[in-house]
């Protein structure tokens, strides 16, 4: 077998890296299975990944080549297991979309240059929690549901499968705006997602799809990570939906 070119592995699953080839020159940051909680209930999940540039003469400490802004990766993409599998991934040079050939084993590029509309009617979010929603959330989701009449001046579907996945699978087939904010619940201050795991490298592939993603105010790939597990509020989808929501902060 070929040595593996990445040097260090860091999972959601684990607090610490695992070291794989001291002279790779790259280290993934992974999710190994998004939306664990709908195995029982046959609903797709995933994988997420991120791939950083590893120097082990710059990046003394492995830690320091994953607490990286997400801006620094070189790919990221994610699977989704679901009635197909399928890869969405980026190589900095736009977004891609694999479906997995089972007689083959090989991934089959199904589209080249995903581009998610810039416009939506959709939104996803998990609405029972609004009750715990700071008031820009709240106000933006209350505009939403108001409908044509309201100020928004249209009619919007509502979209939530719980699987990041599944829901990032849909807004790049066809648009729509993801939405998981943190709220006033004990240990959802500052969100539940993942920024080095799942915010990061979404955020990747939802730009390189001309898209955008933020959490609610900031461009998530800007983000300076303080701690390899740090969890961060996410928006992303359809870039004049991310952009509207913002101008509700």
């Amino acid at each position: 077998l070929l040595p593996t070119p990445t040097a260090f592995l860091a999972s959601e699953e684990s607090e610490e890296l695992i070291p794989l080839n001291p002279d790779g020159r790259l280290v993934i940051a992974v999710d190994p299975l998004d939306g664990s909680s709908n195995i029982d209930t046959n609903v797709s999940v995933g994988t997420i990944y991120s791939i950083l540039p590893y120097d082990a003469a710059v990046h003394t400490d492995p830690v320091s080549a994953v607490m990286l802004p997400g801006v620094n990766q070189v790919a990221s993409g994610f699977l989704a297991y679901g009635p197909a599998t399928i890869l969405v991934a980026t190589f900095g040079a736009g977004t891609q979309v694999f479906v997995h050939d089972r007689q083959t084993g090989a991934f089959v590029l199904a589209r080249t240059d995903v581009e998610i509309p810039a416009e939506t009617k959709e939104y996803g979010v998990n609405q029972s929690n609004v009750r715990h929603w700071a008031e820009p959330m709240s106000a933006y989701i209350a505009d939403c549901l108001a409908g044509k009449d309201g100020p928004r001046g249209k009619d919007f579907n509502m979209r939530w499968v719980g699987s990041m996945v599944a829901d990032a699978f849909r807004i790049f087939t066809r648009g729509g705006v993801y939405v998981y904010p943190g709220d006033k619940r004990k240990g959802y201050e500052s969100g539940r997602l993942r920024l080095i795991y799942e915010a990061n490298p979404v955020a990747f592939l939802t730009e390189q799809a001309k898209g955008a993603a933020t959490d609610g105010k900031t461009r998530i790939l800007d983000i300076e990570p303080h701690h390899i597990h740090q969890r961060i509020p996410l928006v992303f989808g359809s870039k004049a939906e991310v952009e509207k929501i913002a101008s509700y902060y």
